[in-house]
């Protein structure tokens, strides 16, 4: 059963959430908070599997919820953004302090529920559309990069990673056995001393591992 605690300070968008988790299997919802602060309580005391965590509201918001969450060892819940990124500034952020993932408001039920199963696997959650477009508005201009002791066969995964493609997409680009894009992927993790693939991808544009994608010229 994954554990979920809902952090919005809208009460309608909560109990939409509720509905919409608890009624696939395997899914609980149990606890629901309305600020940051109380987010960090009900985590401890909870302790959930995945926080989906809203990033504007009053008070201690998400960026800063997810900030103490993420550098609480008593807590190992993955925490999933919930926001709505045309009018939001702060998702780059979100990520650096410690998300796993992030999904839109205007996101499909299925697509909630999966980013849920995603983040509660200890996987990160990477949608190439919104990946591309946060990185390409937050990212700062590249930095020289740091040598990491990456391969070229690695620092080829670490560029498909960043475009958003599973294990077995990597497989079929680079006519390798997925099994051995894991074991690349791992590796590259653990050189860049990051802790999952969306850590991975923030590093890489943030030191220059990989360019920014350029913005359509349209």
């Amino acid at each position: 059963m994954i554990r979920v605690l809902l952090v919005d300070d809208q009460e309608l968008v909560r109990a939409g959430f509720r509905i919409i988790l608890q009624s696939e299997a395997g899914i609980e919802v149990v606890g629901e908070a309305s600020d940051g602060a109380q987010a960090v309580e009900l985590a401890k005391r909870l302790r959930p599997d995945v926080i989906c965590m809203d990033v504007q509201m009053p008070g201690t918001d998400g960026i800063e919820a997810t900030r103490q969450l993420a550098a609480d060892p008593e807590v190992t819940a993955g925490i999933l953004i919930l926001t709505t990124f045309h009018r939001d500034d702060y998702l780059f952020d979100a990520l650096q302090a410690g998300a796993s993932g992030f999904l839109l408001k205007t996101a499909r039920a299925e697509q909630l529920v999966e980013a849920v199963q995603v983040v509660a696997r200890g996987d990160a959650l990477l949608s190439p559309d919104v990946t591309r477009s946060v990185i390409q508005q937050f990212s700062r201009p590249a930095a020289p990069a740091a040598p990491v002791g990456l391969t070229e066969r690695e620092s080829e995964v670490l560029a498909l990673v960043s475009r958003g493609l599973s294990n077995a997409e990597i497989a079929a680009e680079l006519f390798l056995g997925e099994a051995t894009v894991k074991t690349h992927v791992s590796k590259v993790l653990v050189k860049l001393g990051v802790r999952d693939r969306l850590q991975a991808v923030v590093y890489a544009y943030d030191n220059g591992l990989i360019a920014p994608p350029r913005a359509n010229s349209s």
